[in-house]
């Protein structure tokens, strides 16, 4: 990397900044992410190390304007699992998971308190990056609320809640078809997603994966559909949606 970032070495390279990178970052850990979906070593072997690069990477730009180095980015996380995991490296007990949970998040807050500037740096959901994905997202705000006892007691009353939201969606839709505006039904919208990432939590579904199925589920049946369509020397668009519709339930039964 220091070579590639070196006057004489790679051009596009030497153009990167961290704000250039970024996309890179997500790209490669979703990289990795579907390898272990698809059960596949060779890949995650060779996905981490893309992934690994854009660390080094980053480290380098910043080594090359005195920021921090490599040897510091791995110091630091080196000494945050030291201190987080005292029922390891101390004298800490931790009877299962969920007590390591509690203890680590306890940790994070005292770490937390020991860097605020303001009211705001202190807040628990601080360390949920606003650029996750949206599911993937509201899963950890509320994991980390949950923590500190601001949650259901019962997946029924959750349950409730997801009906009373779907409700209140699909009334400000009705409302949408009047008015011509449609802030509030997205508004809406985002509540009944909410609500529903809320139901996953607590029947240990992860959400970003169950649509993630669906997703795969829908890419291979409208596949099946454009094959079929393809073997009869028709066009997608030459077909109505009753014939779309009828392959589609083929895929399903298959």
């Amino acid at each position: 990397m220091k070579r590639l970032l070196d006057p004489g070495g790679c051009p596009w390279d030497r153009e990167q900044t961290h704000a250039t990178l970024k996309q890179y970052v997500i790209e490669e850990a979703y990289e990795v992410c579907e390898a272990i979906d698809r059960e596949d070593d060779a890949a995650l072997c060779e996905e981490l190390g893309d992934l690994a690069l854009q660390v080094i990477f980053h480290a380098e730009l910043a080594e090359r304007d005195g920021r921090f180095t490599l040897e510091e980015v791995y110091a630091s996380i080196c000494k945050k699992l030291l201190n987080r995991h005292p029922h390891v490296f101390g004298d800490v007990e931790a009877a299962d998971a969920a007590a390591v949970l509690k203890n680590w998040e306890q940790i994070k807050k005292e770490e937390k308190k020991s860097k605020a500037t303001g009211p705001q740096a202190r807040s628990i959901l601080d360390d949920v990056p606003a650029a996750l994905p949206g599911l993937q997202r509201a899963l950890r705000l509320q994991e980390k609320a949950s923590r500190v006892g601001f949650d259901w007691d019962r997946p029924q009353q959750v349950e409730a809640k997801v009906k009373e939201e779907v409700e209140e969606f699909l009334q400000s839709a009705r409302e949408s078809a009047q008015t011509g505006s449609n802030e509030r039904m997205r508004e809406e919208l985002g509540d009944l997603l909410f609500s529903l990432v809320n139901l996953c939590r607590f029947l240990d579904i992860l959400p970003e994966e169950a649509i993630g199925l669906s997703c795969k589920k829908f890419v291979q049946r409208f596949h099946h559909i454009e094959a079929e369509a393809g073997r009869s020397g028709r066009s997608l668009n030459d077909m109505t949606l009753e014939d779309m519709d009828a392959l589609w339930n083929e895929a399903k039964e298959r």
